[in-house]
């Protein structure tokens, strides 16, 4: 991919390849950055710059030097939307350049097998292709790993060295992405002295959501890149041009997703009407029709799965939040007709503290969800403090 095909970060696309053609660039770089703000992206389409572009000439260092005299290599760079023709830049497209090298958590398939990286690069082609936004839940449900958890183990950093000794083949850089340097753990310290003291000419990209789990050793080695949060604008223009979203619609999404595009493509699978719908039965179970139609409903939504139920969460924490500015700003705000409506009627209902609690409320309750809570458990006991919170404006915390 090109660097143009990235969701927005201009500035930092701009200051990368100022980096390289300023001949500033570190041999260690760590893209920190959240979830769906299109670090991992960013740091292969700046790989694939790296091992396409650059074209390496000799050059004397002093024109009345002994012509005996040692030359010194001078790189020149193309521009990043220049490589899109270049043989090396279609090898790299399909991560298939010899120079350029993948390391992310993976899982052992068979007892005696070694667990590394190398053995699963057909799905990592194929996962980068379609999910270059995806995390790494969505990348070990792609690999089946089911209950096994992921790693970047000591054979992968063995392997990691072994490749790495090897001059390149055709770039004059030989460059190392590895994801999530979270999951390398101890076994890090294997790669300390690679990448302190690295072979000429080799780069590592490392790409993490957040730097509090990588080895404080691994840190002090590496140049910081901080990748921040879509805008809403971006991830709208984006579903617009990629998903064929209309305007108002992309831009209900963007506000939704909360500067990630992962969760933004969540968003777009599933009806925001029937999510209504299945808001306005949740309130009236609770409110009007009483503990078996709220077990009922209850029954019904611990069907769906785990990824929808917390979609189903966010999208009710975003009308409240809707409701919220309608309360305070007024009734004018340019809001899709069946989302004001729904709003002015919960404002009927509920004041602002009680819409604040039950929005922590849903908060937490995705977070639960995450780490596989009951869903008829909590989704019964939700309703429940909703009710304390309206009925008797009992504002329910913990």
């Amino acid at each position: 991919m090109l660097l143009r095909d990235i969701i927005g970060q201009e500035k930092l696309k701009h200051q990368l390849v100022e980096m390289v053609q300023h001949q500033r660039l570190s041999h260690a770089l760590l893209f920190v950055g959240p979830e769906g703000s299109g670090a991992l992206p960013l740091a292969i389409a700046f790989a694939q710059y790296l091992v396409s572009s650059p074209a390496t000439t000799n050059e004397v260092a002093d024109l009345f030097a002994d012509p005996t005299a040692l030359t010194k290599q001078v790189h020149t760079y193309n521009e990043p939307d220049a490589i899109a023709d270049l043989p090396a830049y279609q090898r790299a497209n399909q991560l298939m350049h010899p120079d350029l090298h993948f390391s992310f958590p993976t899982i052992t398939e068979k007892p005696g097998q070694k667990n590394i990286s190398a053995n699963f690069i057909e799905q990592w082609r194929e996962f980068v292709q379609g999910y270059p936004y995806g995390n790494v839940f969505d990348w070990l449900q792609f690999i089946k790993a089911e209950n096994k958890q992921g790693n970047i183990s000591a054979d992968e950093c063995a392997e990691i060295i072994k490749k790495l000794s090897f001059k390149s083949f055709e770039s004059p850089f030989k460059v190392l992405v590895m994801w999530m340097p979270e999951y390398l753990g101890k076994e890090g310290n294997k790669l300390l002295k690679l990448i302190e003291e690295p072979p000429a000419d080799t780069i590592f990209l490392l790409v993490a959501n957040s730097e509090e789990q990588i080895l404080p050793t691994i840190l002090s080695r590496c140049q910081f890149i901080r990748v921040p949060r879509l805008t809403n604008n971006e991830i709208a223009g984006a579903l617009e041009q990629r998903a064929n979203l209309s305007p108002e619609k992309a831009q209900l999404i963007a506000a939704m997703s909360d500067g990630n595009y992962r969760e933004a493509l969540h968003l777009v699978q599933h009806s925001d009407t029937d999510f209504l719908d299945q808001i306005r039965d949740w309130l009236n179970a609770i409110l009007k029709n009483g503990p078996l139609a709220q077990m009922k409903w209850v029954d019904e939504v611990s069907k769906l799965g785990r990824e929808q139920q917390k979609q189903f969460l966010k999208y009710f924490n975003h009308l409240l939040e809707q409701s919220i500015r309608i309360k305070v700003l007024g009734a004018d705000l340019p809001l899709d007709p069946d989302l004001k409506d729904f709003a002015l009627r919960i404002n009927k209902i509920a004041g602002v503290g009680q819409l604040e609690a039950i929005i922590q409320e849903l908060d937490k309750a995705v977070y639960y969800i995450e780490r596989n809570a009951n869903a008829k458990m909590l989704f019964m006991a939700m309703g429940i403090k909703f009710y304390h919170i309206i009925r008797n404006k009992t504002l329910i915390l913990t």
